[in-house]
């Protein structure tokens, strides 16, 4: 009782004389993008409840978070350029910087010293101290940046859209050292790293197929794979870019979203040869693989985004079809699998579901939801 009479109130002398919050700890927290008011909420997994709302984010339309080490403080990428600094403890924005004119995302180095942030406008990548957000690095790229993940010493990896080039940057030391790989494929649109930091892979809009790195190579090189994957076939109307971060891998095998196809790719984790199809109800967007790998989880672009299918990794057969709105635009499972919260947007609600049953189990309010982001990604490569 004394040890934690004392960390209570060593918490207390931490936050602001004016604050009157309650102290929570962070390892079952998460934010919600509340993507049309500029606003985030932060939830508790465990209640399945809302804590707060913490407003003046800027343009949320296409946004993104990752979590300090320590789980204590979110970095929210905005649209407009914004890089905004939560702290979870104290519900309050702690930092907020105007970096650029068109963000798409960011990530944060191994150490959480370091947050980058990827640009369309004006292109390039800028890295702040985590911290004070003062601006560390910037690397102009005369291209769209896409795909910026971190990587395992120190390291960021992020993708041209104009050039098809790939860069790896290696802030481990003073001065930077950047790598650049050439003829990753025709206008790169996405990226994801896996979580043993070995493998960067990027999807092409230009070309049929995809391109991967292995980072492990003292001097990496594009490999095509799954080249022609529509080969024949008379290509769809692409409603919504599949977003690869959601990218699954499953056991020995990564479920991939067809662009523009009504269909989810299976491919071997180490020839990365394919190894099938599954017919789908949609353009997939998301494919969240549960965190024991048994199954996958899938959204789908409009006019089908009400829809969740669970598909079984094993045989890619699809065990279970859920409704739960109009607008379906994100899922995240908790640590160990148990629930998945999904962001129905136009219903103004997360729909909580157990992830054995299929049942629903619980709702949040939220006004037009996108992405959810629980804690649990502090310890995870590139998310």
């Amino acid at each position: 009782m004394r040890l934690m009479s004392f960390l209570t109130l060593l918490l207390s002398l931490a936050l602001p004389a004016t604050a009157e919050v309650e102290v929570h700890a962070t390892g079952d927290m998460g934010v919600v993008i509340e993507r049309t008011t500029g606003s985030v909420l932060i939830v508790d997994q465990s209640d399945m409840d809302v804590l707060a709302r913490v407003e003046g984010f800027g343009d949320l339309s296409h946004a993104s978070a990752v979590f300090s080490p320590d789980a204590r403080f979110a970095y929210i990428f905005g649209r407009d350029g914004g890089l905004t600094k939560l702290d979870l403890v104290t519900q309050s924005i702690a930092g907020r910087v105007m970096q650029a004119g068109n963000s798409i995302g960011g990530a944060i180095s191994d150490d959480g010293r370091l947050v980058a942030v990827s640009n369309y406008e004006p292109g390039g990548v800028r890295v702040f101290d985590a911290q004070t957000l003062d601006l560390v690095a910037d690397f102009p790229t005369a291209s769209k940046t896409i795909g910026l993940v971190d990587a395992p010493g120190g390291r960021f990896v992020f993708s041209m859209w104009d050039t098809g080039e790939t860069w790896i940057v290696d802030m481990s030391d003073a001065t930077p050292d950047v790598t650049k790989v050439s003829g990753m494929g025709a206008n790169p649109y996405d990226a994801l790293i896996t979580g043993d930091g070995r493998r960067y892979i990027v999807g092409l809009f230009g070309e049929d197929g995809m391109s991967t790195l292995d980072l492990w190579s003292d001097a990496p090189v594009a490999q095509r794979i799954l080249p022609g994957y529509g080969r024949g076939e008379e290509p769809l109307p692409v409603y919504k870019m599949p977003h690869l971060e959601g990218w699954a891998l499953a056991g020995d095998r990564f479920a991939l979203p067809a662009v523009g196809r009504h269909e989810l790719l299976w491919l071997d984790a180490q020839k990365l040869t394919e190894l099938g199809r599954t017919k789908t109800h949609g353009q997939p967007v998301f494919a969240v693989a549960r965190p024991d790998g048994r199954h996958v989880w899938v959204n789908y672009a409009h006019p089908h985004n009400d829809t969740i299918q669970v598909i079984e990794a094993a045989s890619g057969e699809v065990l279970h079809t859920l409704k739960p709105g109009p607008a379906v635009l994100h899922m995240e499972f908790t640590a160990r699998g148990h629930q998945v919260w999904v962001s129905v947007r136009d219903a103004n609600r997360i729909d909580i579901y157990d992830t054995q049953t299929f049942e629903k189990i619980g709702e949040v309010p939220a006004e037009t939801p996108s992405g959810i982001f629980f804690t649990a990604r502090a310890h995870r490569i590139g998310l």
